[in-house]
């Protein structure tokens, strides 16, 4: 299925005396590329999290994911003071008096404007139940997300079958430019050889002249080229109908396409064929753009 790797997913929700907000969003990369973002009060679902992206079956990417879970309220949380830091706090405010002569100001809430001295404690939450918390909103967020991606990779699929049509008229373009190429060729080939001949006062072996040009003239056919190309034609219809992520076999196909493509350049020289040629090659890499994005 072809699903495109830039998408976005967005969803909040109140869940258990908790606001929970969970955004999603992802652009194309060679793998999968999942970095996360949460508070360091619930960093144990970080991995939970990338892991069940991967289960919902999200290959490539890279992906940003926003977890904010905001308690509305405070039960149970304490206000804890660092002593060791604190301690060390004032003696550093002490020492810049005495050694700078400035006036004694140091009292209780001119130290606690530095709210480093503080530490918020939360009770112990059960990983399981924080996790049930976040996962419907979770779910909700992916669910546009991968629905965007679909949309998307619709989409592009759309417009890649209508640029692989392009590419097969092309190709029957070039048979018919081909095999005028080659009857030309060895005509021009069988024509020369005979002057030559003729020049230097030569009998004509008939049966070798023919063989000979035959032989050259075959280096110029493409038969070979055009089969392969609509071989692989028929093998991106089949990876479009896939279920499975097809963006590094389209990938790979396409660079099967590509050498094909330059093979029948390199043999014909004709104007038609080489004008077709490099029409098929600005196809290609326009199909290689777009084929990056997608899963």
């Amino acid at each position: 299925m072809a699903k495109s790797m830039t998408a976005y997913g967005r969803a909040t929700d109140t869940v258990n005396g908790k606001e929970i907000l969970v955004e999603i969003k992802s652009v194309n990369s060679r793998y999968l590329d999942c970095s996360v973002k949460i508070s360091r009060l619930y960093g144990y679902l970080e991995e939970r999290a990338k892991a069940y992206l991967s289960a919902k079956g999200i290959t490539r990417g890279k992906v940003d994911l926003y977890i904010g879970i905001n308690p509305l309220t405070n039960k149970g949380a304490q206000i804890c003071l660092d002593e060791a830091f604190a301690a060390s706090y004032i003696e550093a405010l002490r020492k810049l008096r005495d050694d700078f002569g400035l006036a004694d100001d140091i009292s209780v809430m001119s130290v606690a404007r530095n709210t480093a001295i503080f530490a918020e404690k939360h009770p112990e939450e059960d990983e399981n139940e924080a996790w049930q918390d976040l996962l419907p909103v979770f779910d909700a967020a992916l669910d546009r997300f991968i629905e965007m991606r679909e949309r998307e990779g619709e989409n592009l699929k759309k417009d890649l079958l209508a640029k692989k049509a392009e590419l097969v008229a092309m190709a029957e373009r070039v048979e018919g430019f081909a095999a005028q190429y080659t009857a030309n060729y060895r005509a021009k080939l069988e024509n020369r050889l005979r002057t030559v001949l003729s020049e230097l006062d030569v009998s004509a072996d008939e049966g070798r002249i023919l063989t000979e040009c035959a032989i050259f003239a075959d280096r110029t056919a493409v038969d070979e080229e055009l089969v392969r190309l609509r071989s692989h034609f028929a093998a991106y219809d089949e990876i479009f109908a896939s279920e499975e992520p097809i963006g590094r076999k389209l990938d790979f196909l396409l660079q099967e396409m590509n050498r094909e493509t330059n093979t029948i350049g390199s043999k014909c020289s004709d104007k038609e064929t080489s004008a077709t040629v490099v029409e098929m090659k600005c196809l290609l890499e326009k199909i290689r753009e777009q084929i990056q994005n997608i899963e």
